[in-house]
């Protein structure tokens, strides 16, 4: 583990490539999973106020889901995530454009109607984030639908904590962030 301020940072996440390829895996981590996208409590109100916004985006399965359920759902561990269409399946959020998974939320963003791009764990994915109570250990979450990723960041020789530069300077801070390059060296 490497320490950077108040987080353990798994070395996976500096030793171990990775760059979605989304033209081989087509978003397919929006699709499948345990349940949706886990969500800090800070996100729970951003969800509601930008809902009006985003739903015009949004598939009239995905529509559905957010009227019964809410912007936001507890998972079968008691954590808030984004709900799913037909349980445990596709995030509600999704849209498809050629084929691939892609976020409503973050489409809304693109087009400048929000002006927060999506949950802070979909743009760290595979960084995943397990808090206690006085630190956060992050940790690169291996999954197999992620095999191009993995190959794509091999070829172009991208380690994660590089791919994912954005999110977590979006997280931590860029402090956080040259501190963590300065230890990757």
């Amino acid at each position: 583990m490497i320490e950077v301020k108040n987080t353990l940072v798994h070395e996976d996440i500096v030793s171990e490539n990775f760059v979605c390829n989304l033209n081989k895996c087509k978003g397919i981590c929006c699709i499948e999973g345990d349940s949706g996208a886990p969500l800090e409590r800070s996100e729970l109100a951003i969800l509601d106020e930008i809902y009006p916004s985003v739903k015009p985006y949004m598939t009239e399965k995905g529509i559905a889901v957010i009227e019964e359920f809410g912007t936001y759902v507890k998972d079968f561990e008691g954590d808030y995530t984004t709900p799913c269409v037909d349980t445990n399946k596709e995030c509600a959020y999704v849209i498809m454009e050629n084929g691939i998974s892609k976020c409503s939320i973050e489409k809304a963003y693109e087009e400048g109607k929000i002006g927060w791009k999506k949950p802070i764990s979909c743009h760290l994915y595979p960084i995943r984030i397990t808090n206690y109570p006085e630190f956060e250990v992050l940790h690169y979450d291996r999954w197999n639908i992620c095999s191009p990723a993995c190959s794509f960041g091999n070829e172009l020789k991208v380690p994660v904590y590089q791919f994912l530069k954005e999110p977590l300077i979006r997280k931590y801070g860029a402090d956080w962030y040259n501190e963590l390059v300065e230890k990757a060296k």
